[in-house]
């Protein structure tokens, strides 16, 4: 067979091995595209009350506190008139490269707290929460151990502030019991009206907001992770390490944020705990508003809420939560 031949003979081979064009879509009909847009104002509508709720309860008193900390004040009026004086009230002496300015001072104060208790509510949250998670095994049983979590709200946060003091006081339960036994001769100090008496509220109140979301981050681990983890030799503790608290990520994160923020704007506890003796930045927004200096707290109010957000930055960038959940 000739050059050419063979060429006409492999044309129809060709023809029929190669790929046939794909179809062109179709436009959609006009009926979908009114549907689509019916059901997304459907969908705005829905979501209108929740917003307006937003607006009001949360925007609005946000955007009138910004615009009070630029007016100024005296003893006895406040003047809608525009002035940097109170944020610079705020920072006085921050900048002055001596020692640290009271602002500074508060805010060391009150992250000190901050950190303490994050770290207990994390530690004594995290092994709550996987007790109930991967020990508990009735639902029942579970709802019952959460229920006990919650006895603390049952009461006002001050009733359960001053619960502490029959216990703590020098005349207290705690020392009268260790004076008893004859571990102390006189009783201790630093128990009531201190940084631990503090911490330790702050530990009381806060600690169920870390055990719930990470309770539900554990309760999403798919189990068949931890039996391969087993299979494969790996110890408890390894296992724990590298598989649940991986994936305990966006759990932990929330509970972080709830406490970081609670404690940052507290003030009843340090207040009550620490015998109106121990200095922070709610403390000081507190008695700012009791002497009427309402410029003054807002920029104060302003200050704490950009030091919230950069708390909440840092740890949105450790953990992508939106991708996580």
């Amino acid at each position: 067979m000739s050059t050419a031949a063979a060429r006409t003979h492999a044309l129809p081979e060709a023809a029929q091995a190669a790929p046939a064009p794909l179809p062109t879509p179709l436009p959609a009909p006009a009926g979908l595209a009114a549907a689509t847009r019916r059901q997304r104002r459907l969908a705005y509508w829905q979501a209108m009350p929740l917003g307006l709720i937003f607006l009001v309860f949360f925007l609005v008193p946000l955007a009138l506190t910004l615009v009070v900390s630029f007016w100024e004040y005296n003893e006895y009026e406040i003047i809608p008139a525009f002035t940097l004086q109170n944020y610079a009230d705020v920072f006085e002496g921050c900048l002055s490269g001596g020692d640290l300015c009271t602002t500074f001072r508060t805010y060391l104060s009150t992250l000190k707290f901050c950190l303490l208790g994050w770290a207990a509510t994390l530690t004594i949250g995290f092994t709550v929460a996987y007790f109930v998670a991967f020990h508990v095994r009735s639902t029942a049983m579970q709802t019952v151990l959460f229920l006990i979590c919650t006895i603390p709200f049952w009461t006002s946060n001050v009733i359960r502030m001053i619960a502490w003091v029959p216990l703590l006081g020098r005349n207290g339960l705690v020392n009268d019991t260790l004076m008893s036994l004859g571990v102390i001769r006189t009783p201790i100090e630093g128990l009531l009206y201190s940084d631990f008496s503090v911490v330790l509220a702050f530990i009381h109140l806060d600690t169920v907001f870390m055990i719930v979301p990470i309770f539900n981050s554990m309760m999403r681990i798919d189990r068949s992770l931890i039996e391969a983890a087993s299979d494969a030799g790996a110890t408890p503790w390894q296992t724990l390490w590298n598989v649940i608290v991986p994936l305990c990520k966006p759990g932990i994160a929330i509970g972080s944020i709830f406490v970081l923020t609670l404690i940052m704007g507290d003030f009843v506890t340090v207040g009550v705990m620490g015998g109106q003796q121990i200095a922070s930045v709610g403390k000081v927004i507190q008695v700012q508003m009791a002497y009427l200096q309402f410029p003054a707290a807002a920029a104060n109010a302003v200050v704490l809420l950009g030091a919230v957000m950069v708390l909440i930055a840092a740890l949105t960038r450790l953990i992508d939560l939106r991708r996580e959940l």
